[in-house]
């Protein structure tokens, strides 16, 4: 499985880069045929509340990608909603194979 993390307007924070890496790996464990994880971290309007958003695109073979976005106060709490939403899509689709 391939996993690129991507930061941009910002520099990404090795701290940020472990969590990711971290939350991802267990979704490897539920997930074990997805190929490739991208993960875009985004700053939106610098300097508002909600500004952080993280975008997750996972590849399946033989399926559509999945991919969900989503806005918070922090880049860890976006990455948690946008997992969720990207969980429940490939548990749809797991059900529908």
């Amino acid at each position: 499985m391939e996993i690129s993390i991507k930061a941009n307007h910002f520099e990404m924070a090795e701290k940020l880069e472990a969590f990711t890496n971290k939350k991802i790996e267990k979704l490897a464990r539920r997930f074990d045929n997805m190929t490739d994880i991208e993960v875009n971290y985004k700053l939106v309007k610098p300097e508002t509340a909600m500004n952080k958003e993280a975008g997750v695109k996972v590849s399946v073979p033989n399926q559509p990608d999945v991919f969900a976005s989503k806005t918070a106060d922090t880049f860890e709490e976006a990455l948690d909603l946008a997992l969720e939403a990207v969980e429940r899509q490939l548990e749809k689709n797991k059900a529908k194979n």
